[in-house]
């Protein structure tokens, strides 16, 4: 880790927010050597309001959908200027940059094999125009787009499988990480980067405004999304799951749904709770997230 700060603070990000905190993570455990693509979105507008920027490292602006082609550009400099083998290339993107208007620049990075790891914030929502529904929104969440109603609990769709996605391109690595895991986040930063080839990593980050909860329980609502397997730690390896965080105990989804406000509505509907739990419960089969008891002697 470099002792310089690499992501400075005195941005304007909101009180409680957990992509600032993983874009700490990210930075410091690639280190000094590296060259961001960003895309238009939260972390763009709250980290580089001209004439400041909280980036202590090469850092490239790109559109809303396309910072997965911009950082092809740069690798792609890299290697003609030979500069490639000592400099990380990184793309970073929130969940509807990457899930709904990168995806087709995302598919192209990754099938065309670019040295170059991307991130996808995921706060599930459009949260700097608005808390629109995303690709990555999770169902029955209240969002302006996907507004409550006597017919309507909310969004109607699943989050879209980014990181099977991604895996289905036969690319080196692809991970899951949580903004309640820092230790994690860093881990699989660094190991991506030992592996030369298309890396995909998606972080949850709660996003207190949007998701309607308490700024200092961000990370507390962070790590109930995994603990009750609604949102996995995963790593896939050269197309095969090569591993996943597990629980000797998993909590009900319940516990995570009453602590933010967009899912207030779901409190008195067991019917719709019951739902979400099938899809913690189906991820839990899936990706084989509980531990199984230790024998005593």
């Amino acid at each position: 880790m470099d002792n310089k700060i690499l992501f400075k603070p005195g941005h304007t990000a909101c009180a409680g927010c957990a992509q600032s905190l993983a874009a700490r993570l990210v930075i410091e455990a690639a280190g000094s050597n590296t060259i961001i693509a960003n895309n238009t979105g939260c972390l763009e507008v709250f980290s580089t309001k001209f004439p400041d920027s909280a980036w202590n490292v090469p850092w490239i602006h790109s559109l809303f959908e396309n910072c997965a082609a911009v950082a092809s550009g740069i690798e792609a400099a890299l290697i003609y200027l030979g500069k490639k083998d000592a400099t990380n290339v990184i793309a970073q993107a929130g969940d509807g940059g990457t899930a709904d208007i990168g995806l087709q620049a995302l598919s192209g990075m990754l099938e065309r094999g670019h040295d170059i790891l991307y991130i996808c914030y995921d706060n599930e929502a459009y949260m700097n125009t608005g808390v629109q529904r995303s690709g990555l929104t999770p169902f029955y969440t209240n969002t302006t787009t996907s507004p409550i109603s006597a017919r309507f609990p909310g969004n109607l769709r699943p989050k879209k499988p980014m990181p099977e996605i991604a895996n289905a391109h036969g690319i080196p690595y692809v991970a899951t990480a949580s903004a309640g895991f820092p230790q994690d986040i860093q881990r699989k930063v660094k190991k991506a980067l030992s592996i030369k080839g298309p890396k995909y990593m998606q972080i949850h980050v709660p996003c207190p405004l949007g998701w309607r909860h308490e700024s200092g329980q961000t990370l507390a609502v962070a790590k109930l999304a995994v603990e009750t397997g609604l949102y996995p730690l995963i790593e896939y390896e050269n197309g095969k799951l090569s591993g996943a965080r597990k629980f000797a105990q998993l909590k009900p989804v319940e516990e995570y749904l009453k602590a933010q406000g967009r899912f207030k509505h779901l409190l008195g509907d067991p019917e719709s709770i019951k739902q979400i739990q099938a899809i913690a419960d189906n991820n839990i089969l899936k990706y084989n997230l509980k531990a199984e008891a230790q024998k005593s002697d």
